[in-house]
This record gives structure tokens, C-alpha cells and sequence, in this order.
């Protein structure tokens, strides 16, 4: 029985379905992804011309890692602090999506004006805490046009965020530019980003309600093996994501000598990944959600294993074999917050989301630093298969969650309006 129809509708307006206009349903989602593709520019921004910083600023990897690090923790600080102060009752999601967008963009810019390593690590944290009034709050708006379907849309969703983390790479390679002005043009981009969503975009006929965040309930949440599960796959999931996101054109550039071709090869993998997330949305919408992201961590992980000892294979092999990967390492990412709000009581959503998200995010700080200092000590092949337990793990889990699924009914009330976003 798909996880979808786990529930009865929470927190909806009273809204056939029959009404919504899908033309203008259809037309909104391609608004807000595209909005989204130009508004994440900035968070692998630095990732993508770390080779130039590394000989301008004279960084070790290890110190490089810090650069991506501060975003991922700046992110959780953001996310965490919008919960609280429950910003999403008070601004309007495309009003906060665009005060996110300048904010990232100005702090990502801040990187350029100081010019150095001591600077650009407060300018990446505050980079990535705007960040989080982005993602989420995009979600959010897009929630409003989407009550069924809702693994195809956040498919999209989260494919537009894989391309805009991806195009800083683009830019880099196709420009060649120096690293200053490829930045600047990630920034300006961001702020496009915003524009777009706050002018282009309207609220669709599916008002949702605000997830607020309660940590009093965590007892509660933490009860819930569903909840377990659902996180387990997730911290699997991003304990490898985001590192082998942030060091493939490092990977490249060792493999092929060359940093253009490197860039584009990292476009190219990591854009990917939105096709393999509207795939798993599809799959999620037709099956289970947890069925669609085991079969997404069981690919990620069997690359993880082998991509790195390819790294001196024919070039359309290593390109090849990155490609698989790119396409299955994100292509889950989707399901596992919507399981959490399918399988949580509908007053905890906001309180459990964040929990999840924020650990989730933590751990990403583990690999991101961990993934050069094996790589110089042991090569590509080690460093990268250092990722392969997280993914393993969570399709271990997801197989968990199916059989208790199958065999116990849910002890919550489910959520079937559109995506609660989290955070928010």
C-alpha cells in the first residue's frame, strides 16, 4: 500500500482536486524549480573554483573542506532559528525565498570582497543560514498547487536544487573565468533566483498548515520506529551525499588533468541527479516511498564502492561511472521527508522534520572533511568508498521500513496535503 494513502488529508483547505487548473499547476512547478536552480548557485560555489583558492589563499584540501563545511552548518543554524522564531506564519514563503536569495548572494559576494581564507569561513556560514530561508520556503510555495502527485512535484523540486548546486561548476568550466568573477555571477544569479519566485510565482489553491517546531514532543517523535527508520535512511543517505557532491570535481580534475573538463564533468554529474529525482518521485508515486529511495541507496552505494579505483580508467568509463552515480545519489532525497510526514502525528510534523534535517546536515560535516584527508592518504578509491556504509545502512533501513509497513498499520494520522515543508 503506497505510503501516500497512509492517512487522510491534513491541514488542507477544503479544495477538490478536480478544480485545480493543471496547465497553471504545471506552469507554477516550472516557475518555482526554475527559481530554485538559480537560487541554490551559491552553495557550491566555492567548491567549484577551490582549486583557485587553494593556490591564491595557499590551502591544504583539508582546510579547503571548510569552506563547503560552513555552509552545511550555517544551514542548520538558519533552519533551526526560522523554526523557532516560526518565520513562515509571519512572511509569506516567496516573500522569505526572496530575502534568502539576497542574503546568500550578499555573503557569498563577501567572500570576494575579503579575499582570504579568514574572511570567506563567517561569509560561507552566514551564506548557507540565508540558504535555509531558500530551499525550504520553495517547498513550501510549491505545496500550495500540489495535494496529489506530490512525489512527481518534489521530484522536480529537488532536481532544481541538484541543478542550481551543479551550475557553479558550469560557470566555472564554460567561462573561464578567474574565481572573483565566477562568484560574483553565482550571486547574481541567486538574487535572479529570488526575483523570479517573488514576482512570477503565485499561491496555489492548497494552503497548508505552518509545521511548528515543539521540542517538548521529541519523546514522543523518537518513539516512533517509523520515524526511526525513515531518519536512519536519511542520515545514510546524507552521511554520502553531499561529500561526494562537494569533492567529484576534485575527482575529476585528478583524473582527467585538466580543470575545464573537470568542471563540466562535475556539472554533468551532479545535474544529473535531477532526472534521477524526478524518476524516484515517479517511482515513489506508483510504489512506496520507502521502496523508491531503497532502490535509489542500493545504486548509490554499489558506485560509492567502485568509482574511485576507476579513477585511471578510460576517460568514458570514469565519466561513465560518475554519471550512474550523480543520477542515484540524489534521487532519493525527496522521500524520506515526505515520510516523516506521512508517518508522524500531524502536530509533531515541524518538530520532527527539523530534527531529522538538522542531524542529517551535521553529519554531512563528517565526510566533507574526512574525503580528502583518506584520499591523501589512500587514494580516491578509499576516500570514496568511505561513503558507501551511509547508503548501505539506509537501504537497510528502508527495507525495515517496508516489512513494518506491510505489517503493522500506522500508528499516526497521516499527511496527504501537499509536501509540509520542512522547517516551516
Amino acid at each position: 500500500m503506497p505510503a501516500s494513502q497512509w492517512g487522510k488529508p491534513v491541514g488542507l483547505r477544503a479544495v477538490p482536486v478536480s478544480v485545480v487548473d493543471t496547465v497553471q499547476q504545471r506552469r507554477q512547478l516550472m516557475i518555482l524549480a526554475g527559481a530554485l536552480v538559480l537560487a541554490m548557485s551559491t552553495w557550491f560555489s566555492t567548491a567549484a573554483v577551490l582549486g583557485q583558492l587553494r593556490v591564491d589563499w595557499g590551502l591544504s584540501a583539508a582546510a579547503g573542506s571548510w569552506l563547503t563545511i560552513m555552509v552545511q552548518l550555517g544551514f542548520v543554524a538558519g533552519a533551526g532559528l526560522s523554526s523557532i522564531l516560526n518565520l513562515a506564519d509571519r512572511v509569506p514563503p516567496r516573500r522569505l525565498l526572496l530575502i534568502g536569495s539576497v542574503g546568500a548572494a550578499a555573503a557569498n559576494a563577501l567572500v570576494v570582497l575579503g579575499d582570504s581564507f579568514i574572511a570567506a569561513v563567517p561569509a560561507r556560514f552566514v551564506t548557507g543560514a540565508f540558504l535555509a530561508a531558500v530551499y525550504p520556503p520553495s517547498l513550501k510555495a510549491m505545496s500550495s498547487w500540489y495535494r496529489t502527485g506530490r512525489g512527481f512535484a518534489l521530484g522536480v523540486m529537488i532536481g532544481a536544487l541538484t541543478v542550481g548546486s551543479a551550475v557553479p561548476h558550469l560557470l566555472n568550466a564554460v567561462g573561464g573565468f578567474d574565481w572573483k568573477p565566477t562568484l560574483l555571477l553565482a550571486s547574481a544569479l541567486t538574487v535572479a533566483g529570488g526575483i523570479v519566485a517573488d514576482r512570477l510565482a503565485s499561491d496555489g489553491p492548497f494552503a497548508t498548515r505552518a509545521a511548528v517546531f515543539d521540542p517538548d514532543q521529541l519523546r514522543s517523535i523518537l518513539a516512533n520506529p517509523r520515524f526511526r527508520l525513515a531518519s536512519a535512511g536519511y542520515f545514510g543517505h546524507m552521511w554520502e551525499l553531499y561529500a561526494m557532491w562537494a569533492w567529484i570535481a576534485a575527482f575529476y580534475a585528478d583524473a582527467f588533468g585538466s580543470a575545464r573538463s573537470a568542471g563540466l564533468a562535475a556539472f554533468a554529474v551532479i545535474a544529473i541527479g535531477a532526472v534521477g529525482s524526478v524518476h524516484a518521485g515517479l517511482l515513489s508515486d506508483r510504489t512506496t516511498r520507502a521502496s523508491a529511495a531503497g532502490v535509489a541507496l542500493r545504486w548509490s552505494a554499489s558506485v560509492a564502492v567502485v568509482a574511485g579505483f576507476l579513477i585511471d580508467a578510460p576517460t568514458p568509463i570514469v565519466l561513465g561511472v560518475g554519471l550512474v552515480w550523480g543520477y542515484w545519489v540524489v534521487a532519493d532525497s525527496a522521500q524520506f521527508s515526505t515520510i516523516v510526514t506521512e508517518v508522524t502525528e500531524p502536530d509533531y510534523i515541524g518538530t520532527a522534520l527539523t530534527l531529522q534535517l538538522a542531524i542529517g546536515f551535521v553529519l554531512t560535516v563528517f565526510t566533507i572533511f574526512l574525503v580528502p584527508v583518506v584520499r591523501d592518504a589512500a587514494g580516491w578509491g578509499w576516500a570514496f568508498l568511505l561513503l558507501a556504509p551511509g547508503p548501505a545502512a539506509g537501504a537497510w533501513a528502508m527495507r525495515r521500513l517496508e516489512r513494518l509497513a506491510a505489517h503493522e498499520p500506522p500508528r499516526a494520522e497521516a499527511t496527504n496535503a501537499a509536501f509540509v515543508s520542512p522547517f516551516f
